[in-house]
């Protein structure tokens, strides 16, 4: 019987060694090949102290080409490095925070093509939704809007969003 080349490669691997060895020998060769990555040169990291700073190994946003990648933004009032508190003034303020991102990565809210709300609770979402609209004006980019289990520091919203830089 024909099997392609893949198959018999994967059936080999799983004859000449066990699950565990298999799983672990992919976990050493992830951690190898991951820690020596550096940020590729056609990439620009976004910072800015009028967002709150990244609260893990990632970048506030990225340009590549022409579009703006923003990391979720979360309800942190900079100036205070503290959560606001209630939905109205969480979503306020993660909106105000990724415009801010957004504006520093050289775009603007009218130039958002996609974002995605987190929601702790969807009971949420007619508050946020208004909220997302004032911020938004006229503009009505694509969007997507999810409830999930638990967000960053146990907020109620978080907001990420794509953006062109044209």
């Amino acid at each position: 019987m024909f099997r392609p080349a893949a198959a018999r490669t994967v059936r080999n691997i799983f004859a000449a060694h066990s699950c565990s060895a298999l799983r672990l020998q992919t976990r050493v060769c992830f951690a190898r090949t991951m820690s020596s990555a550096s940020t590729h040169p056609s990439l620009k990291i976004v910072s800015t102290s009028n967002a709150p700073a990244a609260i893990g190994p990632y970048s506030q946003a990225i340009s590549a080409g022409n579009l703006l990648f923003c990391s979720g933004c979360i309800p942190i009032d900079p100036a205070t490095g503290e959560i606001v508190q209630g939905i109205e003034a969480q979503a306020t303020q993660a909106l105000k925070n990724l415009a801010a991102v957004v504006e520093a990565g050289g775009s603007e809210l009218g130039k958002v093509v996609k974002c995605t709300v987190f929601l702790k609770d969807m009971n949420d979402f007619a508050v946020v939704n208004g909220i997302y609209e004032k911020a938004f004006g006229s503009h009505k980019p694509a969007r997507s809007a999810v409830e999930v289990a638990r967000l960053p520091k146990d907020v109620l919203v978080e907001v990420e969003a794509i953006a062109s830089l044209e």
